[in-house]
């Protein structure tokens, strides 16, 4: 290496490596709300199956006026709601 290429050389040493990146850029649920999503999913996978819960806890529902697992995550309420609408589905497919 020459010395004309040596500070190049030693500038590159000396630059810091770039900090890590935050994964996630979109607002993350509260305790409260993440704990009533997965409690409205575990329910409706358990009672109507994979397919059958993905459907429902994503579709819009007429009875319920929205999305459920939208209303789930929005209120004790909205759980409930929902969960009523799960048990409601299990006893009809039996």
């Amino acid at each position: 290496m020459s010395e004309a290429n040596a500070p190049a050389a030693a500038e590159e040493a000396r630059t810091p490596a770039k900090p890590f990146r935050k994964q996630f850029n979109t607002v993350r649920l509260d305790p409260q709300s993440a704990e009533r999503q997965g409690r409205a999913a575990r329910l409706a996978f358990e009672a109507l199956g994979r397919e059958e819960a993905t459907s429902f806890l994503n579709g819009h529902d007429a009875g319920l006026g929205g999305r459920p697992l939208d209303l789930a995550v929005a209120s004790a309420e909205g759980l409930a709601a929902v969960e009523r609408a799960i048990a409601a589905r299990k006893e009809a497919a039996c």
